[in-house]
């Protein structure tokens, strides 16, 4: 049975090669997914592949994450969220964790005009007590200084992990229901969604990953219950407009019917 479903999985789900080309004008005459979330995967690989250090290809990648943010601007998305780092990356060899933990400063410090002008406001989900202390500060200053921009949310996911987030949420509701805040009849979808991270968010449209792996590694699991996915061979240092443009065109092709027919 586990190899028909990979079998299956292998010959239907679409690749960015399968995919069709679409302009921006092409995507901007259908319904353009208000929320999209990226697993940004194969920095690793891109830099292995020119015989470069890990390092180089995250540094590229963040490049992509500039170009992504402005394509999605563009197209009228209202919230891109990104996997910046997850609560599984710190073990990773510590190296590469501590150059990780600069580029959201870099990023933010180079680009941090641009989304300024561009009106879009940073935001940031996941657990900020385990990050070091420049880190933060680079985040902070781009949430206070971005926080009255009305476009687009451009959402980082750093030191995030679903599971935990769910915990998180759980042991809260746990004890306002020990504390008598809360009636057991209360709960329901809606009020456990009030206490994710992601709680002033809607969930997420469409999901992208990147590097043709096939797993959602611990993000958002609650929150992407009906989202659409699009898995692409591309790595991310690679990963361009027309790639952007060819997930959410794909995404129009698809008809959401919520579990109904």
């Amino acid at each position: 049975m586990l190899n028909l479903l990979k079998n299956w999985k292998n010959n239907n789900q679409p690749q960015a090669s399968d995919m069709e080309s679409y302009t921006k004008e092409d995507v901007l005459n259908g319904h353009v997914p208000e929320h999209i979330a990226i697993i940004m995967d194969g920095n690793g690989r891109w830099a292995k592949k020119r015989a470069l250090p890990r390092v180089a290809g995250h540094h590229e990648g963040m490049k992509v994450v500039k170009n992504t943010t402005r394509i999605a601007n563009q197209l009228g998305v209202k919230i891109l969220t990104l996997y910046a780092f997850s609560t599984e990356n710190w073990k990773r060899p510590k190296f590469e964790v501590d150059f990780l933990m600069k580029l959201p400063e870099e990023f933010l410090s180079t680009y941090l005009p641009e989304l300024v002008e561009e009106n879009v406001q940073v935001r940031i989900i996941g657990d900020r007590t385990g990050l070091p202390d420049h880190t933060l500060r680079a985040i902070e200053k781009a949430v206070i200084d971005t926080k009255n921009n009305t476009g687009m949310v451009l959402n980082f996911a750093l030191n995030y992990g679903g599971r935990k987030e769910i915990i998180r949420a759980v042991k809260s509701i746990a004890e306002q229901t020990k504390n008598g805040d809360i009636e057991i009849d209360e709960i329901d979808e809606e009020l456990f969604s009030s206490y994710l991270m992601t709680e002033s968010l809607q969930d997420p449209d469409l999901l992208i990953r990147t590097s043709g792996e096939i797993r959602l590694s611990n993000f958002m699991l609650w929150q992407i219950a009906y989202s659409e996915f699009v898995f692409t061979d591309v790595l991310w240092p690679d990963f361009k407009d027309s790639h952007f443009l060819q997930a959410v065109g794909e995404y129009q092709r698809r008809a959401r019917r919520y579990g109904g027919v």
